[in-house]
């Protein structure tokens, strides 16, 4: 398969409680991106859903290949003949007290090819604000590489920002996908920094795509959608609320950055390194 330029975008939201108002919001949102030409669409964390608790979502869960929810994305993605990566969703797990909190790739005709279950799980307490997503979800086992017409797409969700031996584990990717709701206080601090070192150590994009503003329920959301190139530059970004980032995911430049600075090839940890002559 031999990988073609592709614009890419990413939709800001700024979900509130009802499913079907932020279906619509999102669907708005599909509609401007494929106006400036967008053959793939990112979709935020939670972009279906943010409630008053955790139970708003845990009512929300589908079975996989069911629901409301997976028959608009399915619908989306045939409508306008795109790649739609919908940022998260509720789905049913094993645990039925708990979710999961999923990522789903729907292909030009609207069927859906690839599935990530996030696999950490954030937790945070400063004092004024606390988060335990373990109490409400099912981790995911598996990191999700999958191969597409425009290269190989590595999925994550969030948290998984932080650990980047998720990262290191699918090999080389031409586009990492990170939807997030980051708190406004954790995105301030480390949210570019974090991205733009995925994206420079990965030597690839980076579609970061964020929940951006004041929710119905309170919360802060910090937002930030950009689009970040291999050599750690960003494209585009939108700050705050709904909004869109696009940009051309070019081969070009990704081989250019990896032929004038051949990092990936240097790797050595867990790989075999020969010993130098006299050493026992």
């Amino acid at each position: 398969m031999s990988p073609r330029k592709l614009r890419i975008a990413g939709l800001q939201m700024v979900s509130g409680p009802r499913v079907a108002e932020n279906l619509a919001a999102a669907g708005r949102l599909v509609a401007e991106a494929v106006d400036q030409g967008a053959g793939a669409v990112a979709l935020p964390e939670y972009f279906p859903l943010i409630g008053a608790d955790d139970g708003a979502r845990l009512a929300a869960r589908e079975p996989l290949g069911q629901g409301p929810i997976q028959d608009w994305l399915a619908e989306t993605a045939s409508r306008y003949g795109l790649w739609l990566f919908a940022g998260s969703i509720p789905l049913l797990g094993r645990d039925p007290g708990r979710m999961l909190n999923s990522s789903l790739v729907f292909d030009p005709a609207g069927t859906c090819v690839a599935r990530y279950d996030k696999i950490h799980l954030f937790a945070f307490d400063n004092g004024s604000e606390r988060y335990d997503e373990a109490a409400s979800i099912e981790a995911g086992q598996a990191p999700v590489a999958l191969e597409t017409p425009f290269g190989r797409v590595g999925l994550s969700i969030c948290y998984d920002l932080r650990f980047p031996e998720l990262y290191r584990h699918w090999g080389p990717v031409d586009l990492i996908l990170v939807p997030a709701a980051f708190t406004e206080v954790t995105g301030r601090a480390h949210w570019e920094i974090l991205l733009r070192a995925r994206a420079i150590e990965n030597q690839c994009y980076v579609l970061a795509v964020g929940q951006g503003g004041r929710h119905e329920n309170g919360r802060l959301t910090h937002g930030n959608t950009m689009i970040i190139d291999p050599w750690g530059e960003i494209l585009d970004r939108k700050a705050k609320g709904p909004g869109l980032v696009i940009a051309e995911l070019d081969h070009e430049r990704i081989a250019a950055v990896r032929r004038q600075l051949p990092a990936l090839g240097h790797r050595t940890m867990g790989f075999p390194v020969e010993a130098p002559e006299g050493a026992s």
